[in-house]
Order: C-alpha cells, then sequence, then structure tokens
C-alpha cells in the first residue's frame, strides 16, 4: 500500500513516526513551504519536514495543491491511500479523488463538535470535559466527512492546551495504525456520515484573544490561561502593570474587594477579584522576563502585601 502522507507541526509527527516504525510505506510527505524565523530570517523545515528527511522520506512543498503541476506531480506517485494531518493547506476535490483507497485525515476532537482549525484550544475555552481523536475520510467541506472511528478521553480540570495536545497526537497516532490494521484485514467498517446536530466550529486562535479582563469569570479567565498555554497566552493587567499569566486556580473567598482589585497577596499567593469568583495566580510572567512561579515573582512586590506573615 503506498501511502503519502500530508503534514506540517509537530502534531503530525507521531501519526508518521508510527507508520515508519509499523512498516508502512511512505512514499512521499507533504509539507508546508519552509519559512524565515527571527531577525536573519533564518529557514526553518516544518518538524513534519524534519522528520521525514531523517528517515529519507522524499518531501514536497508545493505553495498550493490546485495547480496542475502540483496535481500531476501527486499523480504521479500513485498513492493507494493518503493520511492528512494538520497540512495547513486545502485539498480540492481533484486531489482527495487521486488515491485509490481514499484519503484520510486525523482530527482532534469527537465530531461534528469543533470542525476546524483549533479543536483543542476551543474545546478547553468552552469547559468542555471530554475530548478524542477520530479518522475521518475526507472531504471538500471543513471537517465534514464520514467517520470511521473515534476515540474518546476525558480533560482534566488543570490541563493545558500543549498538554491535551501531547496526549490526543499519540490517541491520533494509534487510531490512524488501528485503521489501517482493519483495513489490510478487509474488516474496516464503512464510515458513519457525521450528525447535522451538535455542529460547532473551532476557528483559529487570534492573539488579540489574549487580552482578558476582571470583569470576566474566574472560570472562564482559567480556561484561557490553559487554551492560551503555550501560545498566545494570557494578558492580564494587576495593580497597574501588565503581566502574562500560565497558571493559574479558580477559587472562591469571601471578599468585598471591587472587580480587579487584589484580594490576598503575601509571600506564597496572589489572589485576583474577578465578575464571579478570584483567581489565585500561581505562575506569571513580566514582559521581557521569564515566567516564573507565584512565590518567586511576590518576593519582589512586598508592597503588595496585605496580609501579615
Amino acid at each position: 500500500m503506498r501511502i503519502v502522507f500530508c503534514g506540517t507541526p509537530d502534531f503530525a509527527v507521531e501519526p508518521l513516526k508510527q507508520l515508519i516504525q509499523n512498516n508502512y510505506d511512505v512514499v512521499a510527505v507533504y509539507t508546508q513551504p519552509d519559512k524565515g524565523i527571527g531577525r536573519g530570517r533564518k529557514v526553518q523545515y516544518t518538524p513534519v519536514k524534519q522528520y521525514a528527511l531523517d528517515n529519507n522520506i522524499e518531501v514536497y512543498q508545493p505553495i498550493s495543491l490546485r495547480t496542475d503541476d502540483a496535481i500531476n506531480e501527486l499523480r504521479d506517485l500513485q498513492p493507494d491511500l493518503m493520511v492528512v494531518v494538520a497540512y495547513g493547506l486545502i485539498l480540492p476535490q481533484t486531489v482527495l479523488d487521486i488515491p485509490k483507497i481514499a484519503c484520510w485525515n486525523i482530527h482532534a476532537s469527537l465530531l461534528p463538535r469543533w470542525r476546524g482549525a483549533a479543536p483543542i484550544h476551543r474545546a478547553l475555552l468552552a469547559g468542555d470535559k471530554t475530548t478524542g481523536v477520530g479518522i475521518m475520510q475526507m472531504e471538500a467541506g471543513l471537517d465534514t466527512g464520514p467517520v470511521y472511528l473515534q476515540h474518546e478521553c476525558s480533560i482534566s480540570e488543570i490541563e493545558t492546551a500543549s498538554q491535551l495536545h501531547d496526549k490526543l497526537k499519540i490517541m491520533g497516532a494509534s487510531a490512524l495504525i488501528e485503521c489501517l490494521k482493519l483495513l489490510e484485514s478487509d474488516l474496516l467498517p464503512e464510515p458513519m456520515i457525521q450528525s447535522e446536530e451538535g455542529v460547532t466550529y473551532a476557528k483559529k486562535l487570534e492573539k488579540s484573544e489574549s487580552q482578558i479582563s476582571w470583569q470576566e469569570s474566574a472560570k472562564s479567565i482559567h480556561q484561557k490561561i490553559r487554551a492560551f498555554n503555550p501560545w498566545p497566552g494570557v494578558v492580564a493587567e494587576i495593580n497597574g502593570e501588565s503581566f502574562k499569566l500560565w497558571a493559574a486556580e479558580s477559587v472562591n473567598l469571601t471578599s468585598s474587594c471591587n472587580i480587579g482589585e487584589i484580594v490576598l497577596a503575601n509571600k506564597e499567593q496572589l489572589v485576583i477579584q474577578c465578575g464571579d469568583g478570584q483567581l489565585k495566580v500561581t505562575e506569571i510572567q513580566k514582559p521581557g522576563k521569564n515566567k516564573i512561579s507565584i512565590r518567586q515573582f511576590m518576593q519582589s512586590k512586598t508592597n503588595w502585601y496585605n496580609e501579615k506573615d
């Protein structure tokens, strides 16, 4: 079975790795074009490209898959199956029709909930208790294709986007191999058409979403801190200064403080009044500095203290 793999970020490396370790014939890898980073615009390979090159797999990086040249190039590879994981380019129907078997996609949600670009982050922002991964047969629509299988997992109340990402990429790679083995054994069921009920869309994260207001509930801010870790982080104003918040807890204390005021500050703690409840900050970052624990931070903020040791 000749497999063409399409993916770009770290999330897609694990499925590619599992394909190679399970001796599947990955004849080519498609990934986003290289980009320059930093002041020197040093070229950086995508994580998928680097892994493919390390394993002597040919890499293709078209700007688009809509041109005749790109389509003919893919057709010449004669793929039986295409596997797409966070590739970042739209695949037109002409491309989806090329593989002899199908074009599969690994999606990090329980479809039809959170179709789109940022399902992990949107699940955390919404306060979802569960999520999962699925193997879907691709269609021209946005994550609308029928689903072969889905595996569910719980989301803990302290899990960040980074942690959930790492958990789901392992689950996604495992589900892909499971589907392939079912296919090889002629036991793969017909994919199930997605329900029209419960459809939600996970739009791409924007940096502008990082600024929070203390008018929001402590629970909502806590969910944002988890969802925006590691990017873009939550930006908040405390005592007239701007900080990034990287970890916190939602608490309920008896308080007569106004929204945005410090409820409790000492060597160990910093608690801010929110629109509903309070937020206990546990990891913080000054602009231009490294993130540190609240204990380290409060050593330099003795003028904020409102409780005797």
